[in-house]
């Protein structure tokens, strides 16, 4: 049975060497610590939809779904738009359908 040698490698581009030497920076960060409103909605979303999930466990894209269409039912279109976001966080699918059923675009909303 042959034997096959690999190569030595070079010292300088190892993959150890290639992780360990300092790259420099893709992009800037924004160290200023002023978040953008988007980001902002987004984290409050997140964080809610993360507690929700917590009390509701896997129901609670359903859950969320039927906080949307109660607050659909009664006219309050803000109230909608952010139970819509906690189940479209939670299960997109189950929120394009909502939205689908209820008639509303998406630029409505935002």
């Amino acid at each position: 049975m042959p034997l096959h040698f690999a190569a030595a490698r070079s010292a300088a581009h190892s993959p150890i060497a290639r992780a360990l030497a300092k790259k420099a920076c893709q992009r800037a960060a924004n160290d200023n610590g002023d978040a953008t409103r988007a980001e902002a909605t987004f984290d409050s979303v997140m964080r809610l939809s993360l507690k929700h999930f917590a009390t509701h466990g896997l129901g609670a894209a359903r859950m969320a779904r039927e906080e949307a269409e109660q607050a659909h039912d009664a006219g309050d279109a803000e109230a909608y738009a952010w139970w819509l976001d906690v189940c479209r966080t939670l299960d997109r699918p189950m929120a394009q359908s909502l939205d689908r059923k209820l008639g509303y675009a998406a630029a409505l909303i935002y």
